[in-house]
Formats: C-alpha cells, structure tokens, sequence
C-alpha cells in the first residue's frame, strides 16, 4: 500500500505557516523560515513542503 505524496505549496514569503490545512483533523499552527539559499523547507508534521517562488521548478 502506498501513501499520497506530501502537499506542496509556492509561496511569497520566506517566513510561513502551517496547520494541516484540515480544521480539527488538521495540527497545531507551526512557523518555518524557508532558508534563502535552499528555497524549501518541509512541515514536521504533516510533510507539507513549503517552496519559494524564486526556487519553483529548481527544487
């Protein structure tokens, strides 16, 4: 049995937010800073993969 892929976002921001985007099914809202000169960063608890615009297509 295989398991989806994680979600991935592009975003505008180097500083973003996740909550699991599932209401109560969801987890706690946690801060990341996508480091500049890797471009992406991954969410701890859901696998949600965060990337900047300026890296989109290069990750």
């Amino acid at each position: 049995m295989t398991q989806p892929a994680p979600e991935t976002k592009i975003v505008n921001t180097w500083r973003v937010a996740c909550d699991g985007s599932e209401g109560a099914l969801g987890h706690p809202r946690v801060w990341y800073q996508i480091p500049q000169d890797q471009g992406w960063v991954e969410c701890g608890y859901c696998d949600c993969r965060f990337i900047h615009k300026d890296f989109e297509g290069k990750v």
